[in-house]
């Protein structure tokens, strides 16, 4: 028989968190730190409005782009959060998540060869989309001295004339490095005069801590030259309703939408009522969820800060990326030893690139209880490493 594969899809990696989440499944007491997810149930009011959909028997097709009511709140929430103005009729399309608006964006805009800047550490999506796409991923390593964030030099260091979009991921995943109005108006210039789309992922956008989130859209000329990704899985504890949605010029968005059409055809019906509902009704319940993790956040720092490990401070999402460069392993031996002798999954930062390496990603989306459990394991884990030196 003839391989039947396609050689590009074999040559992708399995996502590096999966890999400790599954083997911890299997662990009588383990704890896993590995997963984003919120702990937090989705909202009642939004549950409720997911019965009552399936009840009244919505269970329907809507249009590829989504409900039209849903994309009017949408646009109503990004122009009272962001002051951005979306045509809600052909500017927005519901996804099925943040990541099939990744997949799809990067599908419409590359052709072969094209350039498509990553800075890194980055969700762990990304890579594979634009190999995928037959894009060319241009790497760009982000430093903790500059607290994660990209710099305008570096942005430069990585143009060249078959550069064709920049991915920005902002509040970050694995990092909780975020920019602000000042670090990104740097990169706003540059971004034009170099004539480059941006795609701008801001799943995290209600979860930062300290200041307000900024779309790197709501600068002047950058509208037009962004396609903004978010999402309700974080902020509206929603990850298993699927749903996600995409923001760009028209002439873009129509791209993404044919393809939307003939892989996905539309986002779950019922998942949709409910977000109407979310948009409308949830600011409170987002609040409350966004101060706990703030506390959890402030809890793990304080635990690293024990324990003496080392850790630039998140500023958004709810993941810690501590520094363990001190005990001269790779991250995936330390990841592995610290889940075989302790039971606790968490996930080797080069799962997010290269450049993670002597780190971890520690997801404080969980209990103060968990959190205490877990990290008490890595303080005994940590003083039994330095003990062996």
């Amino acid at each position: 028989m003839r391989n039947p594969l396609s050689d590009k899809v074999v040559q992708i990696q399995p996502s590096g968190i999966r890999k400790f989440f599954d083997v911890a499944n299997d662990m009588p007491d383990a704890i896993s730190l590995g997963v984003g997810e919120p702990d937090f149930d989705t909202p009642w009011i939004v549950r409720e409005e997911g019965i009552y959909s399936l009840e009244k028997g919505r269970t329907f097709y809507t249009s590829n782009a989504g409900l039209q009511e849903l994309k009017n709140e949408i646009s109503f929430y990004l122009e009272r959060k962001q002051g951005l103005h979306y045509d809600s009729k052909n500017e927005i399309m519901v996804t099925v998540g943040g990541s099939e608006g990744i997949d799809v964006a990067l599908r419409a805009l590359i052709n072969p060869g094209d350039e498509i800047i990553l800075p890194e550490p980055c969700y762990v999506s990304y890579l594979p989309c634009i190999t995928l796409a037959d894009g060319v991923p241009v790497r760009i390593d982000l430093k903790e001295e500059n607290e994660f964030k990209l710099t305008p030099e570096e942005l430069l260091g990585a143009i060249t004339d078959k550069t064709k979009a920049l991915i920005l991921t902002f509040p970050n995943n694995p990092t909780g490095a975020v920019m602000t109005k000042e670090d990104l108006a740097p990169l706003v210039d540059i971004i034009i005069e170099k004539d480059i789309v941006v795609i701008s992922d801001e799943i995290y956008a209600e979860l930062t801590y300290g200041s307000d989130h900024v779309s790197i859209a709501s600068f002047p000329g950058m509208k037009e030259r962004t396609i903004l990704i978010n999402g309700f899985s974080k902020a509206y504890a929603m990850t298993g309703w699927r749903l996600g949605y995409a923001c760009a010029p028209k002439l873009i968005l129509d791209q993404m939408l044919k393809i939307h059409q003939f892989a996905i055809m539309c986002a779950p019906t019922t998942s949709q009522y409910a977000a109407v509902t979310a948009l409308r009704h949830c600011d409170g319940a987002v609040a409350e969820m966004k101060e706990a993790y703030n506390h959890r956040r402030r809890f793990v720092l304080n635990a690293f800060k024990e324990m003496g490990l080392q850790c630039f401070e998140p500023r958004g999402a709810f993941y810690a990326f501590p520094c363990i460069k001190e005990f001269g392993m790779t991250s995936d031996d330390f990841a592995m030893k610290f889940l075989e002798e302790e039971k606790v999954a968490v996930v080797p930062g080069t799962a997010f690139g290269n450049c993670g390496e002597g780190f971890l990603r520690i997801s404080y989306a969980y209990s103060i209880e968990e959190l205490k459990e877990a990290l008490g394991r890595m303080k005994r884990f940590v003083e039994k490493l330095r003990k062996n030196k």
